[in-house]
């Protein structure tokens, strides 16, 4: 085996913004961190619900009115050229 392949692994300590210090082991030493399983939201359940009901609203007071149209049937001038093209 070569040696010096594999970078040093030492132990390190990992601080969160929040104050939560974590001691593991990594190949760099002294992590920091913005978020943590200690504060973020998900693992905390103090999750911030975005409005999605008043945007809904504000969706339907502005497109509400405007109902989707079929489309029309092709003319038939149009047709008969296109049938020409095509020969």
């Amino acid at each position: 085996m070569k040696s010096g392949k594999h970078p040093e692994y030492n132990e390190t300590t990992i601080y969160c913004a929040c104050g939560a210090v974590y001691r593991t082991r990594s190949t760099k030493e002294n992590l920091k961190i913005g978020i943590c399983a200690a504060c973020h939201p998900f693992f905390t359940g103090e999750q911030k619900f975005i409005d999605t009901a008043g945007r809904v609203e504000k969706f339907s007071r502005r497109y509400g009115s405007v109902h989707a149209t079929r489309a029309t049937a092709p003319r038939a001038a149009h047709t008969a050229a296109s049938s020409k093209k095509k020969r």
